[in-house]
């Protein structure tokens, strides 16, 4: 089959979109709470909004994608995501904005389950464990470029620095007190400009394969008997509840313990935590052909506990700063490996197994919540202290997985025969 590369680039650019609207929102939460005059655990109800959509949404998505194929549900997406950050721009209060992020959490959810497949065709199957992790740094760009975007933003129009035409258009339309309200008319017009694209390219036929097959309500019922299944549900669940429970609060905390300005360091931190955890991806690729998956994630989780609890309990703010980035760098490898033991240790319905993993998403909707009303009562050091739990659930599958396949590793051993 001829390899149609515009799609895969296209694919990477919707990848880096998907990115760049998640992951904006914890440098956003001293602002919500400034700005909204809310309590640390009202600001965790923005995690949860955004990420309840992957329970609600993962499973159909993949329904959908079957029957009505790709373009028409990425283009469904976008039109979500789009609605979604109009809706917040035009109309900024609280509510609204937990309804805004609640759907464009949807169109997020959809585009995740349709691009991969589609990627897998464009790029060739030969190809794609390569193009995935291709797409996986665009993803990790964009997360770290997000909090850079919103910092430039919200510091030049706070001094009033008009210095272009994009600065003087955003400070004529978003709330003298909210300028930070300008990034979701960014959101707005790339999610806009993705339509336009998505409509006017040609989309190859995919044929999903068996592993891509989401299977009907009664494959995932009979499924969720499975005591195997219900535990790696909850390892993904307890990944992304690391991952946003750490990344959703990096700013306050910096900002409540150290005295550091939420629109500046805040948010280099956050840049950063994310940056790192992109290069310890490709630490952890070359690491998973030397050790066994599961050796390989106990050391980064016991390490990424490490980092935590120097972040939380050092009385230097530096020293901190360098903590809390590092935990990005240790929780890379984390989801890819939770993933493919998952789907290792069960031999067949990989498609439905995949789609109610990628439902334990919505542990970025409950732990960052529970940080945040831990944190209004102790203090957000005790409320961050909560991750160790999630950390800990994730040390616990380093023991008890029995994958039917481990991962191939290089041997160094010479060959007898």
């Amino acid at each position: 089959m001829k390899r149609n590369y515009f799609i895969v680039v296209l694919i990477f650019f919707i990848f880096f979109v998907i990115s760049f609207l998640t992951n904006i929102i914890g440098p956003l939460v001293p602002e919500v709470i400034k700005g909204f005059s809310v309590s640390k655990g009202m600001a965790g109800l923005l995690n949860f909004s955004f990420f309840i959509a992957y329970g609600v949404m993962s499973v159909p998505a993949g329904i959908l994608t079957e029957r009505y194929k790709e373009k028409k549900v990425i283009t469904a997406a976008f039109l979500l995501a789009t609605t979604g950050a109009l809706l917040f721009s035009l109309n900024s209060s609280f509510g609204i904005y937990l309804i805004s992020l609640f759907l464009i959490g949807m169109g997020m959810a959809i585009l995740q389950v349709a691009i991969n497949p589609l990627l897998r065709v464009s790029g060739g199957e030969e190809h794609f464990a390569f193009t995935s992790v291709l797409a996986q740094l665009f993803f990790g760009g964009a997360s770290f470029l997000s909090p850079l975007m919103y910092s430039y933003l919200v510091t030049n129009l706070s001094e009033g620095n008009l210095s272009n035409a994009l600065l003087s258009t955003l400070n004529g339309i978003v709330p003298e007190n909210l300028k930070w309200v300008s990034i979701y008319w960014i959101f707005a017009v790339i999610a806009a400009a993705m339509i336009i694209i998505v409509l006017i390219s040609r989309f190859p036929k995919v044929e999903l394969n068996e592993e891509e097959k989401v299977g009907s309500f009664s494959t995932v019922k009979e499924l969720l008997k499975n005591k195997t299944v219900i535990l790696f549900f909850f390892g993904i669940f307890a990944y992304v509840g690391t991952e946003q429970g750490v990344a959703s609060w990096i700013s306050k905390f910096l900002q409540d313990y150290h005295g550091m300005n939420p629109e500046v360091e805040g948010a280099k931190a956050i840049s950063w935590f994310w940056g790192l955890l992109t290069v310890g991806c490709i630490l952890g690729l070359g690491l998973l052909k030397l050790m066994d998956s599961k050796l390989v994630l106990r050391i980064f989780v016991l390490a990424a506990m490490i980092s935590l609890a120097t972040a939380l309990f050092t009385p230097n703010g530096q020293v901190a700063y360098y903590g809390f980035i590092m935990v990005g760098f240790f929780a890379s490898v984390m989801w890819s490996v939770v993933f493919s033991l998952a789907l290792n240790s069960l031999p067949n319905n990989h498609g439905a197994f995949s789609g109610i993993l990628c439902s334990g998403i919505i542990g970025g909707a409950i732990v960052p919540l529970i940080v945040g009303v831990i944190g209004e009562k102790f203090g957000l050091r005790v409320g961050m202290a909560f991750v160790f739990l999630t950390l800990s659930y994730l040390l616990s599958i380093t023991f008890w997985a029995k994958p039917l396949i481990k991962n191939k590793t290089i041997s160094f051993k010479a060959d007898s025969t």
